[in-house]
């Protein structure tokens, strides 16, 4: 009986543990989206999709960057080194996004950046980065 009631503390305490560092991590990108709101165009949570692989971070487009970053990652890149740009429902691997849901999908040089919207921070990031293929006139972004 003693055994029983070790292992359901130890679930209970392992759940609370999780539950911590999510809710840390959310006010981490609370705050990233707070820093970047004063010099940024447009700044939302988004899900950084790599492979089977996917991270919460706060995105942010200023004049000439696009910014994914989280507190494990801080990545950019500049916007005339964008490619492509395509809105979606599903990711390059197939699998389909959720139904509040849709792909930002970002090539640039050959590497693709896929980051999960909500419906209604897709449609501020299609007004802001409207969709382009290589090879068409630029559109403007911003």
């Amino acid at each position: 009986m003693l055994m029983t009631w070790t292992l359901v503390g130890l679930a209970v305490v392992a759940v609370l543990v999780v539950y911590y560092f999510r809710r840390h991590r959310q006010d981490q990108i609370s705050g990233m989206l707070e820093k970047r709101r004063g010099t940024a165009k447009l700044v939302s949570r988004a899900e950084y999709v790599e492979g089977l692989e996917s991270m919460p971070v706060a995105m942010a487009l200023t004049a000439d960057a696009f910014y994914y970053e989280n507190p494990d990652l801080e990545a950019s890149f500049d916007l005339n080194r964008i490619d492509e740009i395509e809105y979606g429902d599903e990711l390059a691997t197939g699998r389909v996004v959720g139904a509040n849901s849709h792909v930002l999908r970002l090539r640039s040089h050959g590497t693709v950046f896929e980051f999960i919207l909500n419906n209604d921070d897709s449609a501020r990031w299609k007004a802001a980065m409207p969709p382009r293929r290589l090879g068409q006139t630029e559109a403007r972004v911003g």
